[in-house]
Order: structure tokens, then C-alpha cells, then sequence
């Protein structure tokens, strides 16, 4: 399968700023995201094999950019003033075959006045030095103001050099002109999302609609900053698709996401902005962008933005814990079956090449050079798959039926999910030279019928 590249608003590399914007702080709407410490709600099981696209994402910084809705509808409700609060808004199901929307859905013109107080561009400030000169230089992204008291939301590829290093700054920014020093409240790599916080009162937040609701070929829109210099610009297109899976990253260090597919001019400084629906509701959150495949094909109208159903729940525990509680950990290091050892016979799935002791996983019979082929009633054909249905379907504590296959024979195990945690994730540590002699020599464990490791793209779960 062919990869692709893709530009990452906040990591494609673009240096530099946003001109004369400034920006005010954003504000967070009710629902569950209010910081008096609300369970946010548990996520339905998917079933069925999504399809799964192999991208390669080219992380860049770049993405100024602005996230927008509901500006409207929040001021015409009262909030109290200490109160974190995001909003959420329901809307009619659009009609496949009949349109028959009693909603009012919005002008372009009309989405774009309402929403433009709440997006930002989102500047991260990096310094170095070199040859003993220090140098700053700037990345730039999008977000949009999440609560009236200053929480934002954007992808943790914008922010993620802020992460593990102290010196690097955060700046927000608004189409007013206003600016704000943010700070990082939390990230989640693994879903590309991540919160700021600035210190600011009486923001505009955008409504977050139901992205459960969209359909093929219903209108939508953006607000970002691409090349980090075309400041607050819309952007119009489609839903093209939805429920896509695609890996992004770099150098080996990879992220599974599950996303939909637009048509929206989608371009480095984009990254972290808001996707809205017609009726001014965000549903989306721009993350990447199809480039090139590995053969050197061009392609144009092919952007992804993450479903914001897949991360209200993430951005609630950002803003209450700085990190994301629940999160469901296997234990396990797998790898996909190649396609040479598919032609004799050996199933596609997660093959499984290592069990951390103590693990869930060990505790339910889980053993080395087993490949799971499902989970409870969805199909596992590869590594990208079983990352999808563990991040979009439980959380720790649930139980599952793993399918199995172990010396060509069918097996379902039952397994109690763990929590992903330091401590679940130390016991899950393989050393790299420990994972290349075991793609080099024979299997010597269970299932020891594969001649050479099969298998390639080793994952912890």
C-alpha cells in the first residue's frame, strides 16, 4: 500500500508570524467539560472493520489558525463567572434523499461573523543557539477558544515541542489584535489533541455540534491561518468521507487516528483549527493533509479533520486532570503480518510479539506470536487496527473477547483492560536491539511455526 505525506498544521515546518492579528483568550462551553469534575460520558463499541488508509504524516509546525462557532447562541446565555463551561448544540440530521431541515443553517458569510471572535492563531516560540548565537523562531498553528474563561483547544502536534521543554513560549492570538501567553494544561498524543489556558475573561466560545450526525456530501467549513501568514481565512467544501483511519508520524513513532475526510482547502497552518457544519457548530478539528504517495503521486482536496465526538471526552479530562483518564492499555508489542507471510496461510492481524508481565493481557492467557484477528465483534487485520478500536471503543476497566489465532488454530480469550499509565507503560519497555533479534531469528515460543519474524511496525499496546 502506497504511503502518504501529510502536512500537520502545527509541524510543517513553517516559520513565522501572524502579522499585525492579535488574539483574546478563549472561553469553555458546558457539557461535559465542566471542571467541577464531571464523568465524561462512556463511548459506544464500534463494530464492524473500518477501513484503514496508511498515512504518513509529515509533523510540521505551521498552522495559524482560528477556531470558531457558536459565538451567537453563548451570548445570548448567562454563565457564571467562575465557571468553566463548553457548549454543545443539537441540530437536525441532514436527509440523505429528501432534505426536509426545519433548522436554520447558516450563510457562509453569517458562520464567518459569528465565529471569527472565537478562533486564534497559535505561535510557539522556539530558542536556540547556534554557533553560539541565540535564535528565536516561531511555528505557527490554529485553535479555537473552547470557554469563557480562557481553555483552547488545538492538536498536540502544534504544541508538542512545548511539552518536555520549559523554554519553549506559547502565544494566542485573535483577529481583534489581541495577545495572550498560554500556557499548556494538558496533550494527548495519541489522539493529536492538546489544551491551553490563558488568562482571560468574557471570551467567545464556539458551539461544538455532533459529528454522529454528518453525512456524505453535506457542506462545511474551516477557519485557520495557512502558511501561518493568511490569517482567519474560510474555506469551504464537503464531507468526502468518514470514519477513515490514518497513520501519521514520523521516524518510527506513529499515531493511528480515526478521522473524516473533507475537501476543505486544508494547508500547513491549519492544524488545530475548527471544521464547522452549516449550522455554525464545530464537528471537526483540521489535523492533516494528503500530499504525495511514496510513488510520487500528487493529489489536491484531501484533508482530515478529527470527528469532535472523538475527543469531547478527551478535552473534558485535559481541562479537569491535565491527562486522559480511562485510557484502555493491553500490554502487548504487536506488529502487522507482512503480506509474503499472508500467501502461506498466516491469518492478517495484530501478531502479538511481546506480553508484559503483570499485564492484563498475560493474565488473559495472551501469549507471544499469537495474532488477534477481532475484538469482541470487530475485525482485526492489522496493528493501525487494533490501536483504532481500543482508543474509539473502551476504556480501562471494560472487558473483551479477544479472537486469537495461535498455532493455526481459533481461540477467544476474555481480557479486563488496564489503565495506561507510567506504570503500566514501564512494564511495557523492549529494548531496540531485543526487538531487532527477534525480528532476525527463528520464533522460539509459541506459534514457532513462522521460519523468520513475519511481521513489521512494532506497536505498544
Amino acid at each position: 500500500m502506497d504511503e502518504f505525506n501529510f502536512y500537520n498544521s502545527e509541524n510543517d515546518g513553517y516559520r513565522g508570524g501572524f502579522g499585525g492579528y492579535t488574539d483574546p483568550d478563549p472561553v469553555m462551553p458546558n457539557t461535559p467539560f465542566g471542571t467541577g469534575g464531571m464523568q465524561p460520558p462512556k463511548k459506544k463499541k464500534r463494530s464492524g472493520a473500518a477501513k484503514v488508509i496508511a498515512l504518513v504524516l509529515a509533523c510540521a509546525i505551521a498552522g495559524g489558525g482560528a477556531g470558531v462557532g457558536g459565538a451567537y447562541l453563548y451570548n445570548k446565555m448567562a454563565v457564571p463567572q467562575n465557571t468553566t463551561v463548553i457548549h454543545e448544540e443539537d441540530r437536525p440530521q441532514v436527509r440523505t434523499v429528501v432534505n426536509t431541515n426545519n433548522g436554520q443553517p447558516m450563510t457562509p458569510e453569517q458562520l464567518y461573523a459569528a465565529n471569527l471572535p472565537s478562533c486564534v492563531g497559535i505561535t510557539v516560540n522556539t530558542t536556540v543557539n547556534i554557533f553560539g548565537q541565540t535564535t528565536t523562531s516561531a511555528a505557527s498553528g490554529s485553535g479555537f477558544v473552547l470557554s469563557q474563561d480562557g481553555y483552547i483547544a488545538t492538536n498536540y502536534h502544534v504544541i508538542e515541542s512545548a511539552v518536555n521543554d520549559a523554554s519553549v513560549t506559547i502565544q494566542v492570538s485573535f483577529a481583534n489584535g489581541d495577545k495572550y501567553d498560554a500556557k499548556l494544561v494538558g496533550g494527548e498524543k495519541d489522539n493529536d489533541v492538546a489544551v491551553l489556558k490563558i488568562e482571560a475573561s468574557g471570551l467567545t466560545p464556539v458551539t461544538l455540534g455532533d459529528s454522529s450526525k454528518l453525512v456524505v456530501g453535506e457542506s462545511v467549513y474551516a477557519i485557520g491561518n495557512p502558511l501561518g501568514e493568511l490569517t482567519y481565512s474560510l474555506t469551504d467544501g464537503l464531507v468526502s468521507a468518514l470514519d477513515r483511519l490514518i497513520t501519521t508520524g514520523e521516524n518510527g513513532d506513529s499515531t493511528t487516528l480515526n478521522v473524516l475526510q473533507t475537501n476543505c482547502a486544508i494547508n500547513p497552518g491549519n492544524s488545530g483549527g475548527p471544521l464547522f457544519d452549516s449550522y455554525g457548530n464545530v464537528i471537526g478539528i483540521t489535523t492533516a493533509k494528503y500530499t504525495q504517495s511514496s510513488s510520487g503521486v500528487n493529489a489536491e482536496g484531501l484533508g482530515f479533520a478529527l470527528p469532535i465526538n472523538d475527543v469531547k471526552d478527551i478535552l473534558a479530562d485535559l481541562i479537569a486532570h491535565g491527562y486522559v483518564t480511562g485510557k484502555p492499555y493491553l500490554g502487548v508489542q504487536v506488529m502487522n503480518v507482512s503480506s509474503e507471510a499472508q500467501r502461506y496461510g498466516i491469518s492478517a492481524g495484530a501478531a502479538v510479539s511481546y506480553v508484559a508481565e503483570g499485564s492484563c493481557a498475560e493474565k488473559a492467557g495472551l501469549k507471544a506470536n499469537d495474532i488477534i484477528t477481532a475484538i469482541d465483534d470487530t475485525a482485526i487485520d492489522s496493528s493501525s487496527a487494533l490501536t483504532a478500536a481500543l482508543t474509539t471503543g473502551y476504556k480501562a476497566g471494560d472487558t473483551a473477547t479477544l479472537t486469537v489465532i495461535r498455532d493455526q488454530k481459533e481461540l477467544k480469550l476474555t481480557v479486563t483492560f488496564d489503565e495506561k499509565n507510567a506504570e503500566t507503560e514501564g512494564r511495557n519497555q523492549l529494548q531496540q536491539d531485543n526487538s531487532q533479534q527477534q525480528q532476525q531469528q527463528p520464533s522460539q515460543g509459541n506459534g514457532g511455526y513462522y521460519y523468520q519474524w513475519p511481521f513489521g511496525g512494532m506497536f505498544p499496546w
